[in-house]
Parts: structure tokens; C-alpha cells; sequence
């Protein structure tokens, strides 16, 4: 595909567009799958679905950052991979060890791959499908080493697409990316009852987290235990504080605009403490479609490797015989300023939304520590992003522009909340 404006305008529409369907061809049977972050929340989920459903998926690859090695042998022998990748090199030997206690006698052990860079290297292996969900900027890395390698991509890690937008959307192909996020899982799916140009308005949704309805004074002295206390999704650390101040939110919208081509004053936030609702498209002619299922990422992660099928019983589906309740609510832009920052990072462009996403993410770390408050969150953040006053966009944009950006960001922070802690 040629590189003018109008075929990058393409790109970007059909980016994630449901009628189309990048399709590698790597042979019949079962659908080779490689799961990144496989001992996360998303990575155990899949597994589960791959587990039930062997006729359609076989895992030829496992990665994790090399925290939960036994959990990681375990999920190794039981799927039969090939491959197992750590971030850490470090516990490769206690890897070894709980792989051999988990194979027996004669049993060929999987290959071993560890480093930085040993997700990217397995995201480029043999498969069909590369389910992304690493969390964090980290992630970048292994989604452009699958689109590079034509492989078809689950996106689950929206921290890459967010951090290196035009990097990722100058790889991936037609319908090369099927986004996991619930979110926009259901934006995939309802967007493909229209064209884009019948799109009037995407509506993503968020529970309110654990703070719904507080105040930004009444958010000033929240606790750690109380940011982590999501009332509707099992999720780790970082991404249940990111849904507590809603910068996931946030991402999300960004993410929304990178895989649909929708301008961000057309993309709204609302709250929907339910959770059953997902998100939903308004068109042009007032029609509203929304994608609900009960709260579950079994079924987006089900979408993200089965499409263009549906995998049956995937997830839970709705009792329509009993009586329940749907609200939604308009987002509190004073308590949670998250969301029009990251519109306003999502305009700058370039290097702005992974400076955005690093000081979040080093923010989120200082006030698990005890040294932010929570409302210290996003006000280090926006200082950062002021700060940033010349972000590298346009098509001069590099990976080493991403990863200088980054650190720049995530020093920036630590400088301010040690000057904070100081003066406490």
C-alpha cells in the first residue's frame, strides 16, 4: 500500500473496521495463538477459553514478565507450547527448575527465550494470532514485531497504540487489529451495522470505578486499599488505580480515535455503574447500537481471537426473565479531569500521549508508595504534560522518540514527588 495522505486516511478507517477481515495463511486446524502476558488477567482468561474450546485454538507461545514462574511452567505443560518467554533473565534458572517439575521424564521441554526483548521475538513467531496483554508502554515493542511479522493482532496492551499511534498504524493493515478492550470490543462490533460515514458519535462507557459520585475534595485523602477496590472488574494494580482516577478512560478515548478515525469531539464519556452496557455507536440517522453482555472479558478476548467467528459460550449471557436496572450518568470533569487531558494529549499528538501515559504510570506507582496523594495523581501528570512543551509529532515520529519521551516523563515525576515528599 502506497504511503499518500489518502491512503494513510484508509489505513486509519479500516485500522480495526469489522467488515474486513486480515486473514494469514498458515495452514488448517486449530489457530495457532501466542499469548503475551499470559500470568495477567487477561493472559489466565484466555487460557481458560483456549482450554475450552481446543478444536479452535492451540497456544504455541507463552510470555510473561517473569514474576509468577511456576504459574508460567504450569500454563507451559498444560497448553504443550513450543516457546516460553521472560522479560527477566534473571529467573530463567528458577523458570528451568519449575518447568522440569512440571514435565515428566522425556517430555521435551519447551524453548526458552528471556530478555527485554524476548516478547517481540515470540510476538514474530509462527502463529496466526498474537494476544497482546502486557500492560503498560512495554508493549509496544512486541505489537509492531507482530504487525511486522503479518500476524493478526488481539489487542488487549492499549498503552501501545496509545504511546506509538502513527509508529502502529503505519504497520498494521486492513483489519490486522482487533482491539480487547472491552470498550472497544464493542465498538468493533456495533460499528459493523454502519459505514463510517453513517457514524454521527461513539459513546464509550465507564463504571465510575470505586470514587463514583465523590467529589475532588472527598477524593483528597483515599486510600491505596480504596483505589483498589473496583466494585465491578478483577484487574491488576496499575490498570484498577487507572480506572479509580479514570486516565483508563482516558487512554481509551485516545485508542477510540487512533483505531476508528472518529475526531475526539465526537467520541463522549458517560458513566454506567452496571457495567453491562460496553459502549455504543450513535449514527447519523439517531439510531443508537450498544454492545451489552454481562460484566466478563472472556467474551471480548473471545472476539479477539475468533473473529471473524463467535466462539460459543464464550462468556455469561443476560437472564432476561429477571428484572435489572441500567443507568447512565454524565462524567464529572472537576473530580476526574482525566478524560479532557487526554483528549488534549490525543490532539498534540506525536510524543504527547506517551509522556501522558508514562507519568501516569510512574504517578500511580509514587502513590501506592505513599508518596502522592491520589488527587497528586493527575495534578503531577498535567504538570508534566504542560512541561512537554514540544512533542515530536508528524511522520518524524521514531520508537526512540517514544522511549526518550518516556523517560523523560518518568523522571520528571520522580523529581517532583521526591520535591513533594521533602515537603510533607
Amino acid at each position: 500500500m502506497s504511503d499518500s495522505p489518502a491512503s494513510r486516511g484508509f489505513r486509519a478507517r479500516a485500522l480495526a473496521d469489522p467488515h474486513l477481515v486480515y486473514d494469514p495463511v498458515v495452514g488448517d486446524g486449530p489457530k495457532d495463538v501466542v499469548i503475551l502476558g499470559s500470568t495477567g488477567s487477561i493472559g489466565t482468561q484466555a487460557i481458560d477459553l483456549v482450554l475450552r474450546n481446543p478444536d479452535r485454538f492451540r497456544v504455541t507461545g507463552l510470555s510473561a514478565n517473569g514474576g509468577r514462574v511456576a504459574l508460567l511452567a504450569e500454563q507451559a505443560h498444560r497448553l504443550r507450547v513450543r516457546t516460553v518467554a521472560v522479560a527477566r533473565a534473571d529467573v530463567v534458572p528458577a523458570l528451568r527448575e519449575a518447568l522440569a517439575a512440571e514435565y515428566g521424564a522425556g517430555e521435551p521441554l519447551p524453548e526458552v527465550l528471556a530478555g527485554p526483548e524476548a516478547a517481540a521475538q515470540l510476538a514474530a513467531s509462527d502463529c496466526h494470532t498474537v494476544l497482546n496483554g502486557i500492560t503498560g508502554s512495554i508493549g509496544l515493542a512486541p505489537t509492531l514485531a507482530a504487525l511486522a511479522a503479518g500476524r493478526t493482532l488481539a489487542l488487549a496492551n492499549k498503552e501501545s497504540l496509545i504511546v506509538g499511534g502513527p509508529l502502529v498504524k503505519a504497520l498494521a493493515k486492513p483489519g490486522q487489529i482487533i482491539p480487547v478492550d472491552s470498550e472497544h470490543a464493542a465498538l468493533f462490533q456495533a460499528l459493523a451495522a454502519g459505514t463510517r460515514a453513517d457514524v454521527r458519535k461513539l459513546v464509550v462507557t465507564a463504571s465510575g470505578g470505586p470514587f463514583r459520585g465523590r467529589t475532588k475534595r472527598e477524593l483528597a485523602d483515599v486510600t491505596v486499599e480504596e483505589a483498589l477496590a473496583h466494585p465491578t472488574w478483577s484487574m491488576g494494580p496499575v490498570i484498577t488505580i487507572n480506572s479509580a482516577t479514570l486516565v483508563n478512560k482516558g487512554l481509551e478515548v485516545i485508542e477510540a480515535h487512533l483505531l476508528y478515525d472518529i475526531p475526539f469531539d465526537r467520541i463522549e464519556v458517560v458513566v454506567h455503574p452496571q457495567s453491562y452496557v460496553h459502549s455504543m455507536v450513535e449514527f447519523t440517522d439517531g439510531s443508537t447500537l450498544a454492545q451489552a453482555t454481562p460484566p466478563d472479558m472472556r467474551g471480548p478476548i473471545a472476539i479477539g481471537l475468533g473473529w471473524p467467528g463467535r466462539v460459543p459460550d464464550a462468556a455469561p449471557a443476560f437472564d432476561w426473565s429477571t428484572a435489572s436496572t441500567w443507568e447512565f450518568f454524565p462524567l464529572d470533569n472537576e473530580a476526574f479531569p482525566s478524560v479532557n487531558l487526554a483528549r488534549h494529549v490525543g490532539e498534540l499528538a506525536g510524543t504527547a500521549p506517551a509522556v501522558f501515559n508514562a507519568a501516569n504510570e510512574e504517578c500511580v506507582e509514587a502513590f501506592r508508595k505513599g508518596a502522592l496523594p491520589f488527587n497528586g495523581i493527575m495534578e503531577t501528570v498535567t504538570q508534566v504534560v504542560e512541561e512537554h512543551d514540544t512533542p515530536v509529532t508528524g511522520t518524524s515520529l521514531t520508537v526512540s522518540d517514544v522511549l526518550e519521551a518516556e523517560t523523560w516523563a518518568r523522571a520528571r515525576v520522580q523529581e517532583l514527588t521526591v520535591t513533594a515528599e521533602a515537603r510533607a
